[in-house]
């Protein structure tokens, strides 16, 4: 029976995207890009990204490290659904953090609505049948929105995609994601 109740307490918290929606956004040289196309990978990554929050910097290493160690099974995203972004400050903000794969505008901020993402950094893990399987922070570097530790012990997000890309269940598929929140339009 307990087996039972921790399988259906962890398929609560996967939760389906966009149903039947394939929704696309622009790049940073306006040409869109279909967010959730995974291109025949296990799933898509999608960071949630502002330059104007120093913790979400403070992770571009990280992300950047995560997306060489997984690219071979995973596509990814950087996505910038605040309001407040200019088109220049994403630019740079792209070359500054050296970030390789689709940097997306969501200025309607409608992922970001749909998946529920509230902070920079947050992450979210789609399948390509539309699943959230992860959603959260990329690892336990703070524990607060100003509480740093001197290192990470939990390595959720790449938890997370070791577990997905060997077919295994997210052990942990919600987390809370510390940093800046999103400035959602009016």
């Amino acid at each position: 029976m307990k087996p039972l109740l921790a399988f259906l307490a962890i398929t609560s918290l996967v939760s389906p995207v966009l149903a039947g929606d394939t929704p696309t956004l622009p790049d940073l040289e306006g040409k869109p890009v279909a967010v959730l196309d995974a291109a025949g990978k296990k799933a898509v990554v999608i960071f949630f990204v502002s330059p104007y929050c120093p913790t979400s910097n403070t992770f571009g290493p990280e992300m950047n490290a995560i997306v060489k160690d997984f690219g071979k099974d995973f596509a990814f995203r950087f996505v910038h659904s605040d309001t407040t972004v200019t088109e220049a400050d994403r630019k740079q903000h792209a070359t500054m953090m050296e970030f390789t794969e689709p940097v997306l505008t969501d200025t309607a901020q409608k992922l970001a609505k749909q998946l529920g993402a509230k902070t920079t950094p947050e992450v979210a893990v789609v399948t390509p049948d539309g699943k959230t399987v992860y959603q959260g922070r990329i690892n336990d570097l703070y524990l607060g929105p100003t509480k740093r530790q001197r290192e990470i012990k939990t390595h959720d997000l790449r938890d997370a995609l070791t577990a997905v890309r060997d077919g295994k269940p997210v052990a942990n598929p919600k987390t809370e994601a510390m940093g800046c929140g999103i400035v959602f339009a009016p």
